[in-house]
């Protein structure tokens, strides 16, 4: 792993849009959503002026008319309902294209988050349950957003048009719908806290499921070689099945609120059809301002009825998408909304060309957590442009911190690392860590890294430096395996050292236990490598290696209460 990595995560923090340009694009699209929502709630109300057409052409043919009389209501009829499709297709496009649009930029904001998220943050997300909630909960949004809300404005709108339409006609018969209605979202809200705890539930559990299986294909061989395939199996059941409960468990609350409104909608239009039926028959003189209905009042008022309730159907039916939806978007929100955050980049003066860089740290105190400890507490530092230096200590002690807060992969909590007395610039310093990163593809294309202007010249003296050609003839164009699958540990990093080699920019080298868990003679050439990279640039090696320490210019001792330096 080198410089490409940094140029990465520099190139994400410098496109970073401004934050109120990103508020105004999702403004933007808001103002979409209302407005598809809008079309979508009008286009239904365009029903009631063809069931009142409908009404008087049926009344107008018991009266004795002729079918003559019904060719222009037929026609406006007609228009009223293409007119009414075409509204409701505009609205349901323009709906999931402002979802889609927010999606995407609530997943690119997720993303940047995530990108900014220290690589020594403990309580970073697993790469499962990140790719897991970005890629597939992400997608439950766009429902949510396109069907759920205009269903919701439909809802709050409709009803009451309808209402005010029969009113006008029937005391009774509105009283009989409005008796009705409210008991129906009484009972979807009640349902709805359960089935959004229930949704959240199962998406925690898909996350979790996408993580364990990440990890295990990860260290499939480590299993086998363990004969922990059975434990992994029966974990991966109890998984499994935890998940099918929680998805039973939304499927259930899905089924009982559609129930639910079923029951009270089917209520409601069988009391106002009885009571229009009995009207009409003479029965019941009661419930009009007129004293009575006519045929072609009481069908409009039958017809309204169902209408009335459907907003609430629809409602009912995208119910699910809602306690989804919420649970994706909470999911999306607090991915990366917490933990420690790379340091925001300043801008430098460019540096002298080809000299080695000085590092200073100034006072610099760093812990991983508030309610932490501190791991490194008032530290200074100065190390001369092209000066190979080593932090050597044991394990925790704090060597790959101080690493890290020189490369900027966390943030110092107070003091300041200055590269020739400037902010640190991380697109002059090249990584190499204990495991670098193999990527799927030749072992040319891993040193290139498909940057630009690399030559095979280049290329070719970066194998030889690194001790690496012959490897690289061995596998010719055959592509390695993701993670370096069939390369040791003394490849991975002479292929790290290569990548760097690759490099004009690079001034400064940091290297993290670069000759761990290293037979001797592979450690040796390691150095050896390392070494013929760092001439004429500065080199800062993390290691409890005293072999490599002393092959550096100094050597700093890091212990666990006190800083010793010894200049070698």
């Amino acid at each position: 792993m080198t410089r490409a990595f940094f140029d990465a995560r520099d190139q994400q923090v410098v496109e970073m849009p401004d934050r109120k340009a990103t508020a105004r694009k999702m403004s933007k699209t808001r103002n979409r959503l209302r407005s598809a929502a809008m079309l979508q709630a009008f286009a239904a109300a365009f029903w009631i002026p063809q069931a009142g057409l409908l009404a008087w052409s049926v009344g107008r043919l018991a009266d004795g008319g002729s079918p003559a009389d019904l060719l222009w209501p037929a026609v406006f009829i007609l228009l009223f309902g293409i007119v009414k499709s075409s509204l409701d297709a505009a609205g349901g496009r323009l709906a999931f294209c402002a979802a889609r649009t927010e999606l995407s930029e609530k997943r690119a904001t997720a993303i940047r988050l995530l990108a900014r998220l220290s690589p020594v943050e403990a309580g970073r997300p697993a790469s499962g349950e990140a790719a897991s909630v970005l890629g597939e909960q992400a997608e439950m949004i766009v429902p949510y957003l396109a069907r759920f809300r205009p269903a919701r404005m439909k809802a709050s709108f409709v009803p009451l048009v309808t209402l005010a339409c029969i009113f006008p006609i029937s005391w009774f018969a509105a009283l009989l719908l409005l008796s009705a209605a409210p008991l129906i979202p009484i009972f979807m809200a009640l349902i709805g806290f359960r089935a959004q705890a229930a949704s959240e539930k199962q998406l925690i559990a898909t996350g979790s499921l996408n993580a364990f299986l990440l990890d295990r294909l990860r260290g499939l061989a480590t299993i086998r070689s363990l004969d922990a395939v059975d434990a992994t199996a029966l974990r991966l059941r109890v998984e499994a099945e935890s998940l099918r409960l929680r998805t039973m468990s939304v499927l259930k609350i899905a089924f009982l609120s559609s129930a639910v409104l079923e029951l009270f909608s089917a209520l409601g239009v069988a009391m106002t059809a009885v009571y229009v039926g009995f009207t009409l028959l003479g029965e019941i003189r009661f419930g009009t301002w007129s004293g009575s209905l006519d045929l072609s009042q009481g069908l409009f008022v039958l017809l309204l009825a169902p209408a009335f309730f459907e907003p609430l159907r629809e409602l009912s039916a995208v119910w699910h998408d809602r306690a989804s939806g919420e649970a994706a978007l909470k999911a999306l929100n607090v991915l990366a909304a917490k933990g420690m955050t790379l340091p925001e980049r300043e801008k430098t003066e460019a540096f002298a060309a080809n000299e080695p860089l000085a590092v200073r740290l100034e006072n610099i105190s760093f812990r991983y957590h508030s309610d932490h400890p501190p791991i490194i507490d008032g530290f200074n530092l100065d190390i001369a442009g092209g000066e190979h230096v080593a932090l050597l200590g044991a394990s925790g002690t704090g060597k790959s911190t101080l690493l890290s807060l020189i490369a900027g992969l966390a943030p110092c909590d107070e003091g300041r690392v200055l590269i020739d007395g400037a902010a640190a610039d991380r697109s002059k310093l090249g990584w190499i860590g204990q495991r670098p990163h193999i990527f799927s593809g030749t072992v040319v294309g891993n040193i290139a890294l498909g940057r630009a202007g690399i030559t095979e010249t280049e290329i070719s003296k970066a194998l030889e430096l690194a001790k690496l050609g012959n490897v690289a003839k061995a596998y010719g164009h055959r592509p390695l395996g993701e993670g370096g699958i069939g390369f040791s540990g003394g490849e991975a990093l002479r292929l790290a050292i290569a990548r760097a080699a690759c490099d004009r920019e690079i001034r400064i080298i940091l290297a993290d236990e670069p000759t761990a868990h290293l037979d001797a003679e592979t450690a040796f050439e390691i150095t050896e490598s390392l070494l013929a990279l760092a001439e004429g640039r500065t080199l800062i090696v993390a290691t409890h290696d005293p072999l490599l320490a002393a092959r550096m210019n100094r050597t700093i001792r890091l212990g666990a209460e006190r800083l010793l330096e010894a200049a070698e």
